[in-house]
């Protein structure tokens, strides 16, 4: 009997717990089906919201391409606006060229009779029957950037080798030198090149190749012209440039205290002095011996200056602002006396990046080789012959 009670009072137990478990997962569920209509009614709402959202994003996608082509438009209008401003700014400037830069000071008129006396006394003997000088600048074309900023790169000017040299910037010793302007073009950097040490660092971007041989500035508290000998690697001859209290020769490169150039007629020294300080000079030099032959001090100003070249014994300076703009041919001196100033026309250079650090004539192809902010740029020259004056 005893254990029948304990039997029914067991299952009554069993009974009571079941459905007490029962009624918890119910209750569980309704809770979940609870927050599961919540979840879809949000879903919902959401789903509208994106919708609508999703449309006014379309609308104001469509008004951006409707002002963007609007945009593009007026910009096409003023692009060729301004082409046409250009254009019509340099034919003005053609037609209406700036003043040359003549700058006559007491100073300079105090040393004017020296100047004919002692370094003009002489007239100038020409080496060659060259009689070019520039007219226009035909074609421009960039080739790449190789380096920094500042630095010079320029073919053999005496020679017919092909090989192109690249001094890279201000200080430094190493030239890099190409087979041919193509392999320098084709090459990722200076990996197609051959490496020349030099035996002391160079200064300035004022270098040039003439001869198989490197003429450059050493650095250093003198001015030390070097003749290097890119055959066999040497040292081929060294002189002290005999002028005292030498300022920078362009104002806008201050970095190049003599700018060494050659042409038709051999190596020349464009330079600057505290005497003469506010106008550039000008020196012919014996390749083999580095001797001064001849010396000029020309009417060209220092200032706004940044490089120069030389063609057939005439100096070409060129100008430009401390804001880069486009560059000027402005002032020209010819040391056989057969163009001034008022017969040279006024040259601009196209525009580019920056401004030039260094530029080299080459006779032979009548391209100037020019480093414009670590681009290298080669400019094709239109020419024609000197006038008597």
């Amino acid at each position: 009997m005893r254990a029948f009670l304990i039997l029914v009072t067991l299952t009554c137990l069993a009974d009571a717990q079941h459905q007490a478990l029962m009624d918890y997962l119910e209750r569980r569920l309704l809770a979940i089906e609870d927050r599961i209509s919540v979840w879809h009614e949000q879903t919902n709402r959401y789903a509208t919201e994106l919708r609508e959202f999703k449309q006014q994003m379309v609308a104001q996608i469509e008004t951006l391409d409707k002002d963007k082509e609007t945009l593009r438009t007026d910009l096409d209008s003023v692009g060729t606006r301004v082409d046409r401003v250009e254009r019509e700014m340099d034919y003005l400037e053609t037609q209406n060229g700036a003043q040359p830069c003549v700058d006559v000071d007491d100073k300079l008129v105090e040393q004017q009779v020296t100047v004919v006396k002692e370094k003009n006394k002489a007239k100038y003997a020409k080496a060659t029957d060259c009689r070019d000088m520039i007219s226009s600048i035909k074609a421009m074309k960039i080739l790449k950037r190789v380096g920094g900023p500042k630095g010079m790169w320029t073919k053999d000017v005496g020679s017919s080798s092909g090989k192109v040299y690249v001094f890279n910037g201000t200080d430094e010793d190493t030239i890099y030198e190409f087979g041919s302007v193509r392999d320098f073009t084709i090459s990722q950097g200076t990996s197609m090149a051959k490496t020349v040490k030099l035996p002391s660092p160079w200064r300035g971007s004022g270098h040039t190749v003439y001869n198989n041989h490197a003429y450059y500035v050493k650095e250093g508290k003198e001015l030390r012209l070097m003749k290097y000998n890119l055959r066999n690697g040497s040292v081929a001859d060294s002189a002290v440039f005999p002028v005292q209290d030498h300022v920078p020769v362009y104002s806008l490169t201050p970095e190049t205290v003599i700018d060494l150039a050659a042409d038709e007629e051999g190596l020349w020294a464009i330079y600057a002095t505290k005497e003469t300080e506010r106008h550039i000079s000008l020196a012919k030099m014996d390749a083999n011996t580095l001797d001064i032959e001849q010396m000029w001090d020309t009417p060209c100003p220092r200032e706004n200056a940044e490089a120069a070249f030389i063609i057939c014994g005439t100096v070409y300076v060129v100008y430009n602002t401390a804001l880069p703009s486009r560059s000027r041919v402005q002032c020209v001196f010819d040391v056989s006396d057969m163009v001034t100033n008022d017969d040279a026309p006024l040259v601009y250079f196209p525009k580019r990046y920056g401004s030039h650090s260094s530029l080299k004539y080459n006779p032979l192809e009548q391209l100037i080789y020019a480093w414009d902010d670590g681009y290298q740029i080669l400019y094709k020259l239109a020419m024609k012959k000197k006038l008597e004056v």
